[in-house]
């Protein structure tokens, strides 16, 4: 179903929010009305739109957020006009997040072999957090334009022929340098509420090849040098390790420990975090994650062979304490980088790829702003070229090295943020490995009991876990 077929249905809610909001705001005083009219005027614009231009997945990623900060505004809704009118606009706000979710999950085409999920209030629900997500993000991200688009565009042009006459294009493994072992890396005791565990911390000695385009950039940033882990340790000494790694915007201690850590509790393994670059303490902009899969095309790349490069350093002192064995974790773009290094480090137990990224340049355009990716491709780069690029360091282009029966992926089959595409190829490409279809958004899989069951159950038949 397409959801050109229905577009009023679902623009009806939001145009009905819209109004309510507005005419609220202007009945209670010109301050109320200030303070409403963002999340107002922004259920009313985007309604409208869907109903006229309902093939523009961005009018309902920005419906969804403004339902959604409507839904969070509701202390401050009830300390101005009173609980039943706050409760009344709020559910209304609400209700045009989840119609957003809806008309996006009618709009999304079936994908060969993904299994279609089935829709309703739920799942719309669900779905409702991947939207407002999308919609944070298509408000706070831009793609380089300008002069700095056409540095990007030369630049990516110069780095696809000297990888191409490094051969590395054709065997991008040979594009990872082995690095040294970490042997004495500084590690602090730290707490994040009640959690106590400990920051580790290192210099990476990471540098992209020499004359590698994008090479003398990237070395100015100061935080990426330094690497930094979180770990939480058992008591007995021969415990295996799993090693999990953060999705974008992640890389804090408050949000990794509660998000990856559980495995520490629940299953009695040593857990490591390692933070990615540009991520959490090695930002380099505002937000962590800035600049990862928004900026420089080469500032992605390198990101991305650093955070092989600092995991693998990491794995070899985790394996200088005598770990029995040592498994990989990681969501999202964790899962990407997850299903990277297991094509790249050797003898580990398993790896569990978590709603996981598998083609970079897909996701730069399936997301990007369709105006600014016009004007990039009207100077020069196409989506081709970027994922030519992006070869070397590609879990598609690289063969794992972990044992079939020690791979999973699981992902959600309504995904809106990493479309059900990306599970199906990695997953093809690894052979079609247990892989786990759960019916629900991006960030929806932590509400499906399944998924941990079944990641639980891999832990243990790979011996990763008693």
């Amino acid at each position: 179903m397409n959801e050109r077929h229905r577009p009023a249905l679902w623009a009806a809610v939001p145009l009905l929010a819209g109004t309510l909001w507005l005419w609220t705001g202007a009945n209670t005083g010109a301050l109320s009305f200030l303070l409403m009219l963002p999340v107002g005027a922004s259920l009313l614009v985007s309604g409208g739109a869907l109903a006229l231009w309902a093939g523009d997945k961005r009018f309902a990623q920005i419906m969804a957020l403004a339902g959604g900060v409507g839904v969070l505004g509701l202390p401050l809704l009830a300390a101005g006009l009173g609980l039943v009118s706050a409760l009344w606009l709020a559910a209304w706000a609400g209700a045009s997040a989840v119609a957003a979710a809806a008309a996006a999950l009618e709009g999304a085409p079936p994908i060969e072999d993904v299994p279609r999920p089935e829709p309703g209030l739920r799942l719309s629900a669900i779905v409702a957090m991947d939207e407002m997500v999308l919609g944070l993000e298509q408000l706070a991200t831009r793609l380089p334009s300008g002069d700095a688009a056409r540095r990007m565009i030369d630049e990516t042009h110069a780095a696809i022929d000297f990888y191409r006459g490094r051969g590395w294009l054709e065997s991008p493994r040979d594009y990872h340098v082995d690095p040294p072992a970490l042997v004495e890396p500084r590690i602090e005791n730290a707490r994040s509420g009640r959690i106590e565990y400990e920051h580790l911390q290192f210099e990476s000695l990471y540098a992209p090849h020499e004359e590698e385009p994008g090479r003398e950039r990237w070395l100015q940033y100061a935080p990426p040098r330094t690497a930094h882990a979180y770990l939480l340790r058992q008591a007995a000494a021969d415990r295996p390790w799993l090693v999990c790694t953060n999705g974008y915007r992640m890389g804090m201690a408050g949000i990794d420990l509660r998000a990856l850590g559980q495995h520490y509790q629940r299953l009695g393994l040593n857990v490591a975090i390692p933070v990615l670059p540009l991520h959490g303490p090695r930002r380099i902009g505002r937000r962590s994650g800035d600049g990862f899969l928004a900026g420089d095309v080469l500032d992605t790349l390198h990101g991305e062979a650093q955070a092989i490069w600092d995991i693998r350093r990491l794995i070899s002192w985790i394996r200088g304490q005598g770990a029995p064995s040592v498994g990989v974790l990681g969501l999202s773009l964790g899962g990407y980088t997850t299903a990277l290094l297991a094509s790249v480090e050797s003898g580990l137990a398993c790896a569990v790829a978590g709603i996981p990224v598998a083609d970079l340049a897909r996701l730069f355009w399936y997301h990007g702003s369709p105006a600014e990716l016009e004007e990039l491709e009207g100077m020069g780069i196409q989506q081709s070229e970027v994922r030519e690029l992006m070869t070397v360091v590609s879990p598609l282009a690289l063969e794992p090295q972990v044992p079939f029966e020690a791979r999973l992926i699981f992902g959600g089959s309504a995904d809106r943020l990493v479309t059900p595409d990306h599970i199906r190829d990695l997953s093809a490409h690894w052979g079609n490995p247990e892989t786990f279809w759960y019916p629900g958004g991006h960030l929806g899989f932590r509400m499906d009991r399944r998924v941990q069951y079944t990641i639980d159950a891999k832990l243990r038949e790979t011996k990763l876990c008693a």
